[in-house]
């Protein structure tokens, strides 16, 4: 039970315009898009500065009032849900983005910047921020360095963590970390912003953050390809790779399945091919004007065809069609909504071993649930795919449903197997912050309560979250 005078407080330090406890305004903050996890909130708090923020956070830790950082709210594994009654702390009004410097090749974003405004700064000013997800348009910045998020351009790029140059955090009592440096070498010491990005706001809060610009790429080439099976896709991007110096940007697998249910339920989509076939990946290479990349993609891809690991490639001849190739994969998570339950996993396994585990993990959830239909996607150029999974035809979605936790431990020991991550990009959450017990080690674990204790002591900050403490 939060105490009615550290409300008072909290609502004194932000002012009107800064919190809300309309539980009608209050409602879109207890759900997450998904419609899996419901939370509840006596109070919103959305404060406009770091020093309000730090305000705030003080109150807390001497009230001990627990609090849940939320961005975007378009995380997948509950982090961002108060489920008892927390405050929730939203960032959307710390959404400047402070300076594009193209000098020093950086930005610098306040935590409640949107992914795709950030974007836009750079291309504005001539340079590139790689950092590029399917909810760009809604999710934040804070909340996608919270979570080291991922997405499409990792295999060249690296996730969140290796686009960011400094951090400014505030700690769960108040203390601001000032990190806000565009250094690409500082060498004094612990490398403190690591500590904050992934943690998922359990250890301090991400208020601005400086990250690294690209240069501005001059051209894209876009391919989509049948491929007979998983295997030939591990081939194929070592080719591509090496054919292009390293240029793959992205790397994208889809099976039949996916790219059905993707023609059957979404507007504006048509195959790209005339026949059927098993497997599908999505290429993007990225470069200067005067690399010639598409010479070399199709050399590559016809000495894949000739070895039999490339069934048909297609080129995109425009934006526009680049865009549609895209859209085949974008909205393959949409699409599977229209089929029934979907239980969902977000894992890694070393990229060479991905048939094998698709093989193991497939054979062992049919065995389990008969008529099962497995949709495996994603970013296999790095090793990270979601294996999804949609409701027997005919099967009750509910029952189904319910089977999430046996489901997923099947699938999660199948992982391990492989010496793989059950969480590849999406984080722990509440999801899985029990079930990562079973897979990391004691001393792992215990070095990072050890860590959550000492900056939180008083456990405000998104308790329950990452560590089942």
């Amino acid at each position: 039970m939060i105490e009615p005078g550290a409300i008072s407080r909290l609502k004194d330090i932000v002012g009107d315009g800064g919190y809300s406890d309309d539980p009608k305004e209050i409602a879109p903050h207890l759900r997450e898009w998904r419609g899996r996890y419901h939370g509840r909130s006596p109070l919103l708090v959305k404060p406009k500065s770091t020093d309000e923020l730090a305000k705030v956070l003080a109150v807390c830790d001497e009230t001990r009032t627990p609090l849940v950082p939320q961005g975007g709210n378009t995380g997948l594994v509950g982090g961002q849900i108060p489920f008892h009654g927390e405050i929730v702390l939203s960032l959307a009004r710390l959404n400047a983005i402070r300076q594009v410097d193209t000098e020093t090749m950086s930005v610098t974003a306040e935590a409640g910047a949107i992914l795709a405004d950030i974007q836009h700064a750079a291309d504005r000013a001539g340079a590139y921020f790689p950092l590029s997800l399917a909810s760009e348009g809604s999710c934040t910045i804070g909340g996608n360095l919270s979570t080291n998020a991922g997405g499409v351009n990792v295999l060249h790029y690296g996730n969140a963590r290796e686009q960011v140059l400094g951090l400014e955090v505030v700690l769960a009592n108040g203390t601001v970390l000032d990190m806000l440096r565009s250094l690409r070498k500082d060498n004094t010491g612990y490398d403190l912003k690591h500590l904050f990005i992934g943690a998922e706001g359990t250890l301090g809060i991400i208020t601005a953050a400086v990250l690294k610009l690209q240069p501005k790429p001059e051209q894209h080439v876009t391919a989509f390809c049948a491929i007979p099976d998983p295997a030939a896709a591990v081939t194929l991007l070592h080719r591509l790779n090496r054919a292009t110096g390293g240029l793959i940007t992205a790397f994208e697998i889809m099976p039949r399945i996916g790219l059905e249910f993707v023609l059957r339920h979404m507007e504006n989509v048509r195959d790209p091919f005339a026949a059927a076939h098993s497997w599908y990946v999505l290429v993007e290479a990225q470069g200067g004007a005067i690399v010639p990349l598409r010479e070399c993609l199709e050399a590559a891809l016809v000495a894949a065809s000739e070895d039999s690991f490339l069934d048909d490639a297609v080129f995109a001849d425009s934006e526009g069609q680049r865009a549609a190739l895209w859209r085949l994969r974008e909205d393959m998570s949409e699409a599977q909504k229209f089929e029934g339950g979907s239980i969902k996993h977000d894992i890694s396994v070393p990229l060479a071993r991905i048939p094998a585990f698709l093989e193991r993990a497939q054979t062992r959830i049919q065995a389990l649930v008969p008529g099962i239909r497995p949709v495996p996607f994603g970013h296999i150029g790095d090793g990270n795919l979601h294996f999804n999974l949609s409701v027997p035809v005919g099967a009750d979605n509910a029952a189904f449903l319910a089977r999430w936790e046996e489901i997923s431990r099947v699938v999660h020991d199948v992982v391990a197997d492989f010496n793989g991550s059950i969480s590849a990009e999406h984080g722990l959450g509440i999801m899985k912050a029990k079930e990562i017990a079973r897979y990391k080690s004691a001393a792992e674990l215990g070095t990072m309560a050890l860590i959550k204790r000492s900056l939180d002591p008083n456990n405000i900050l998104n308790p329950g979250k990452v560590l089942d403490l």
